[in-house]
């Protein structure tokens, strides 16, 4: 599933290929993806104008146009953004092409179509925002512990919360609270200013890192590098992980290295 270092590498996808140009075609090969907008009217409010700077909130990406319109898009479980050339084929799970111009084509990719593309006006985009918590690598360390602070539930449940903090999914909530020491089932509001503290240092590292990478790598070193193998060891001390279910997910951790919260 696509998280925030995932949508920042579609957010670079989209200025390389589309920021400052004239969209000439919109193609909706699928109108599946499509969010309260038809195909015709998406391609009237796009065609002509001209792509704005991409932004990122959470795992929101946003492109605001010169007509006053905002293409908004969420990538769901397996939505991607990538860029080719016009005439290159269209794969089977391409749903909409935007032309850009004649050698580049911006092209939103989803197999499950989860989620997908909206436009909207101001009042629009701040509707489907609201309730978003802060975006993880924007969000200040007091503000972060403040609103854990006010949470009853699980502490892997708080940081997957987008209303909490925007941004964060399964696999970067595992990694973070790996590098804090905290177990996930840990009560949110039960951390110390120190759990606090140390929680989000190594969620903005863990976030610099990944966005890095453009992705959360399984790289052998992190958590993440070893939640799949079939007798699944962490990386630092060599304890069997272990695997639980949280707020229907599956949660690995491991029971030495993660001590807080027992």
């Amino acid at each position: 599933m696509p998280e925030l270092p995932d949508v920042e590498a579609f957010r670079k996808v989209f200025e390389s290929c589309a920021s400052g140009r004239v969209v000439r075609r919109v193609e909706v090969r699928d109108t599946g993806v499509l969010h309260g907008v038809s195909a015709r009217r998406l391609r009237e409010a796009l065609e002509g104008r001209r792509f704005g700077k991409a932004e990122r909130h959470g795992k929101w990406l946003l492109a605001r146009t010169g007509g006053g319109h905002t293409l908004m898009l969420h990538f769901g479980m397996t939505g991607s953004l990538v860029c080719e050339r016009p005439d290159h084929a269209a794969e089977p799970h391409d749903r909409v092409l935007f032309t850009v111009s004649r050698d580049r084509q911006l092209r939103f990719r989803d197999q499950r179509k989860l989620q997908g593309l909206w436009l909207a006006d101001d009042a629009g985009v701040a509707r489907l925002l609201d309730g978003q918590g802060p975006d993880a690598m924007a969000v200040g360390r007091e503000e972060f512990g403040a609103a854990l602070s006010a949470r009853r539930g699980a502490l892997k449940s708080a940081l997957t919360d987008q209303s909490v903090v925007a941004g964060l999914g399964n696999l970067l909530a595992d990694e973070i609270l790996w590098r804090a020491g905290l177990r996930p089932a840990a009560r949110a509001s039960d951390l110390t200013e120190a759990d606090r503290r140390r929680l989000y240092t190594r969620m903005r590292a863990t976030l610099r890192s990944a966005i890095g990478a453009g992705r959360v790598p399984p790289r052998d070193s992190w958590l993440t590098g070893h939640r799949n193998d079939p007798d699944p060891h962490c990386p630092r001390c060599g304890t069997p992980l272990r695997r639980s279910r949280l707020a229907g997910r599956t949660t690995v951790w491991c029971p030495r290295c993660q001590p807080g919260g027992s």
